[in-house]
C-alpha cells in the first residue's frame, strides 16, 4: 500500500509542474505535427506504401504519435540527472520507499507527460482529416496504452541516466535510441516491406507492438493482434522495471 502511495504521489507531483509549466510539451508537438500535416500529406500522393485500405496520413499518425510521446519518456531521464545533481536524489533514496516504487512512479509519471502530449497532437490530426474510430473506449484504451508503454520508455531512461553523468552525454544517447526504434517499426511502413535483418529486429522492438495496438484502436478497429500487443508491452514493461530498479543506485554514485 506504501509504495502504490509512493507511485501516485509522483504521478501527482508530475501533474503538478505541467499545470505550472507546459512550454516543453508545445515544443516537443511540433516535430510530430510535421510529419503529420507535411510528410503524410506528401507521401499519401505516392500511393507507393501497401496500407490496407487505409489513408496513408491516418496510417502513420499513430506511429508519429508514438514516436513523440516515446521521445519524451526516453528524454524523462533529462529530469533524473538533473534531480541527481541538485541533491534530491539522494533525499528521495533514504526515504522508506522501496527502489521499485521510486523506479515505477517515477516511469509513470512520465507517462502522464505522454498523455498530455497525445491531447495536443491529436485535435491537429483530427482537423486535417485524419479520420479515428469514433468509439469512446477504443481511445481511452489507446491513451491508457500510451500511457503504460511510455512507462516502459522511461525505464529505459532511468537505466541509461544511472550509466552517464552528463546531461550532454545523455540526449546524444537518448536520439540514438529513439530514432531506430522509430524506423524499425510498423510506424511508418508496414513490416512486410522491411529488409529481412530489420525485420526481424522489428520483432523484438516493442514501439512496434505499441503502435499496432494504437493502431488498431484508434484508426483501423481490427483489434486481432490486440492481445498479444498488450502481453508483449505489458512483459516489456516489467522487464525494463526491474533492470531500472536494480541500476537505480547506480545514479548517485
Amino acid at each position: 500500500m506504501d509504495s502504490l502511495r509512493n507511485i501516485l504521489t509522483m504521478i501527482e507531483l508530475e501533474l503538478r509542474r505541467l499545470k505550472h509549466d507546459r512550454t516543453e510539451l508545445y515544443s516537443r508537438a511540433v516535430q510530430p505535427i510535421l510529419w503529420i500535416v507535411v510528410y503524410g500529406s506528401i507521401m499519401s500522393n505516392v500511393r507507393a506504401i501497401p496500407t490496407g485500405g487505409i489513408a496513408y496520413t491516418d496510417y502513420i499518425t499513430p506511429g508519429v504519435l508514438i514516436q513523440s510521446t516515446t521521445f519524451v519518456s526516453i528524454f524523462y531521464g533529462l529530469t533524473i540527472v538533473w534531480e541527481r545533481d541538485s541533491g534530491i536524489l539522494k533525499k528521495l533514496l533514504v526515504t522508506p520507499s522501496s527502489r521499485y516504487a521510486t523506479v515505477i512512479g517515477r516511469s509513470m509519471a512520465s507517462g502522464v507527460r505522454a498523455i498530455f502530449q497525445a491531447l495536443i497532437i491529436i485535435p491537429v490530426a483530427l482537423f486535417i482529416g485524419v479520420r479515428f474510430v469514433p468509439n469512446i473506449a477504443y481511445f481511452a484504451l489507446a491513451l491508457i496504452v500510451i500511457f503504460f508503454a511510455s512507462g516502459g520508455f522511461a525505464a529505459i531512461s532511468i537505466l541509461i541516466a544511472s550509466f552517464l553523468k552528463t546531461r550532454e552525454r545523455f540526449m546524444g544517447i537518448g536520439q540514438a535510441i529513439t530514432f531506430p526504434l522509430f524506423f524499425s517499426s510498423s510506424a511508418l511502413y508496414p513490416i512486410e516491406m522491411m529488409p529481412p535483418i530489420l525485420r526481424e529486429f522489428a520483432l523484438f522492438n516493442p514501439m512496434s507492438y505499441v503502435v499496432d495496438a494504437v493502431r488498431g484502436l484508434m484508426i483501423s478497429g481490427n483489434l486481432t493482434g490486440l492481445p498479444i500487443d498488450l502481453s508483449i508491452i505489458a512483459l516489456f514493461d516489467i522487464i525494463m522495471f526491474i533492470i531500472a530498479s536494480i541500476s537505480f543506485r547506480r545514479i548517485i554514485e
